[in-house]
């Protein structure tokens, strides 16, 4: 198999961009980060780049990775950004992290916090990460809509995030064939392009940086002013 993909990421409304983004596809093997800093005086910029480095670079030079090893990486790097916070006295300093390593015909995923994994197969969304959020815990709960998660206004409280005493991330293995898709994004970019668009956009792109575009078209009509910092990563698998 052949991965191919493309990385963008764009401050948005925003002064700072908070994103960070790592893509590597190589042959039949593919590295993926996609991070959303939390916090005041550029703290986020620091923790999400701290984070999707050292994520990245991990998983690079694991010779063999499995759901525990990248939620061991995972926990790893919340102590190197704990070790960050006490070093510049910033107790905010906080993000969100979704990892995807592509080998072997095998997809592992790990995430923390609302930054999304979606895998697409056949045709259909296969399987999407669930939000560690407020807004996500209510919908669980049945007190609203998956649709109603758009909009909510506790979309944006996290329970789960790298930069806080306690490190749960959640991953999860799924196996691979010719034709699957991915994309990695951060809330910024979700929150404003559903599921079925992403879908129907796949269907018709021939590209991973043809998908992103379409979606992106999508994106740009709907944000408001001062929007989020947006970034997103898709991935094609190929014969």
């Amino acid at each position: 198999m052949k991965i191919s993909a493309f990385s963008y990421t764009n401050r948005g409304g925003r002064t700072h961009n908070e994103d960070s983004v790592r893509c590597r596809a190589e042959g039949d093997r593919g590295v993926f980060v996609v991070a959303d800093g939390l916090g005041g005086h550029q703290s986020g910029e620091v923790a999400s780049a701290l984070a999707a480095d050292t994520l990245f670079d991990s998983c690079l030079q694991a010779e063999t990775l499995d759901g525990d090893g990248l939620t061991a990486l995972f926990r790893a790097t919340n102590q190197q950004i704990l070790s960050q916070q006490a070093q510049e006295g910033q107790g905010d300093m906080k993000t969100t992290a979704a990892v995807l390593v592509l080998d072997h015909a095998q997809a592992l995923r790990a995430h923390i916090g609302d930054s999304r994994i979606y895998h697409f197969s056949g045709g259909q969304l296969l399987s999407v990460t669930q939000d560690h959020s407020v807004t996500y815990k209510k919908y669980l709960g049945g007190e609203i809509s998956y649709m109603d998660i758009y909009h909510d206004d506790d979309r944006s409280s996290l329970l789960r995030t790298l930069g806080k005493p306690t490190c749960q991330p959640e991953a999860a293995v799924e196996p691979v064939q010719a034709g699957d898709a991915f994309v990695l994004c951060s809330d910024g970019f979700w929150e404003f392009v559903y599921n079925e668009e992403m879908l129907l956009d796949l269907a018709k792109a021939q590209s991973p940086e043809h998908w992103a575009q379409l979606m992106l078209l999508r994106h740009i009509r709907r944000i408001p002013p001062g929007n989020d910092n947006f970034s997103l990563i898709t991935v094609f698998v190929e014969e």
